[in-house]
């Protein structure tokens, strides 16, 4: 494995869900808070912060909360990838040697109901919103309909993953939605846009999540279990990928930019995917995290059904897959959930995760974010 430069220190997250006495930068102060003391740091003594939402305002103005120091503070906004997108630009920062000591922020608080998504802002008119092809429920539905029919994945598969999603979030206090569901149950909710149901889709929440960076050779300054941060890759979609947000399809057929993602942090980290002992990857709707799979690296299209009906993907599986409930437990705080995945494979590794703690000691994790109009960020992390 390739030697670390960076290290995470300390992590703070603010639960997610629905909190109507905070406003969502409230939420992402909170967070913040939290892992500076998880840190054992100040405020005054972070050089720098990359933060974002998409829709609880400017992270930056925060500063007025947490303590006005002068500190470099830059906003970031990269969709459901922006967290993710926060971390790779404070990876950086202190990978090229400009500052030993940051942060990287995100938080989001969405009204309920559907995504409200202005699709001008994307360089679209209206007219693809009303296609049903801007961030809708038709749109998951459309790709991952075509996907099981391309691969032979069964509906089972499909409540098999949201089952998995809500026993593990039971488990975990910083979660939303912590019922457990039969598959039966799952199955037979609402149809919302076939073939997924109403307990198959991630929910618009709100959250805010943390993380303090330092230099590696400095990371025992602040805590006796580092988190090293072997790969922090972001990447954009090629021509002929179909994804959220694209105005066409190309008859020429490519891969996601999760696949271009994926083998750049593998071979950035010097590993590969046999090497993971924990995953925390972009579930959207429980669809998304079937293809996620294949297209991480973990297995070819078409051996999830086997490996998921076999449960390999449960916390006690040969690769334990979205532990602390993924996005359809957590709920979808655009800003937040990219962290969310790295906050999570944090305590997996520090072995401090509770009664969803994977076995056998894992040393190394992986997270997958996935973001409009089709961007991806893949982060692997050793201790």
């Amino acid at each position: 494995m390739s030697k670390p430069e960076v290290a995470i220190v300390g992590i703070g997250m603010h639960p997610f869900g629905r909190t109507p006495e905070r406003t969502g930068q409230e939420q992402g102060v909170y967070a913040v808070r939290e892992a500076l003391k998880d840190a054992g740091v100040e405020w005054k003594e972070v050089q720098f912060a990359f933060g974002g939402s998409q829709a609880a305002g400017a992270a930056d103005t925060m500063v007025s909360k947490l303590g006005l120091t002068g500190l470099q503070f830059i906003n970031v906004a990269n969709g459901c990838a922006t967290g993710g997108s926060a971390l790779f630009s404070a990876y950086n920062t202190i990978a090229s040697g400009a500052f030993d000591l940051g942060i990287a922020i995100g938080y989001d608080k969405h009204e309920r109901g559907a995504f409200r998504v202005n699709t001008r802002s994307h360089g679209l008119g209206d007219w693809y919103g009303k296609q049903g092809l801007a961030l809708t429920t038709q749109f998951f539905g459309m790709k991952i309909n075509r996907y099981m029919e391309k691969y032979d994945i069964s509906h089972n598969t499909l409540a098999k993953v949201s089952a998995k999603a809500f026993r593990n979030a039971e488990h975990n206090p910083n979660a939303w939605r912590r019922q457990p569901f039969s598959e039966d149950q799952i199955l037979d909710s609402d149809m919302l846009s076939y073939p997924l149901t109403k307990f198959m889709f991630c929910s618009p929440a709100e959250g805010g999540v943390a993380l303090i960076l330092a230099r590696a050779d400095q990371a025992h300054k602040y805590t006796d279990t580092p988190v090293y941060l072997n790969a922090v890759v972001v990447r954009s979609r090629r021509w002929g990928s179909f994804e959220v947000m694209a105005p066409w399809i190309a008859l020429d057929d490519a891969a996601g930019p999760t696949v271009d993602t994926s083998k750049a942090a593998f071979e950035m980290a010097g590993i590969g995917p046999d090497d993971i002992d924990v995953a925390q990857l972009q579930d959207t709707e429980a669809g998304a995290e079937i293809m996620h799979m294949a297209e991480n690296g973990f297995c070819e299209h078409g051996e999830q059904e086997r490996i998921i009906q076999q449960g390999e993907t449960e916390i006690g599986g040969r690769l334990p897959v979205n532990t602390d409930g993924g996005c359809l437990a957590n709920g979808e705080p655009v800003g937040a959930s990219g962290l969310r995945q790295v906050y999570e494979n944090v305590l997996q590794l520090r072995g401090g995760a509770g009664k969803r703690q994977v076995p056998n000691d894992p040393s190394v994790a992986y997270t997958h974010v996935y973001g409009a109009p089709g961007i991806s960020g893949v982060t692997i992390l050793s201790k």
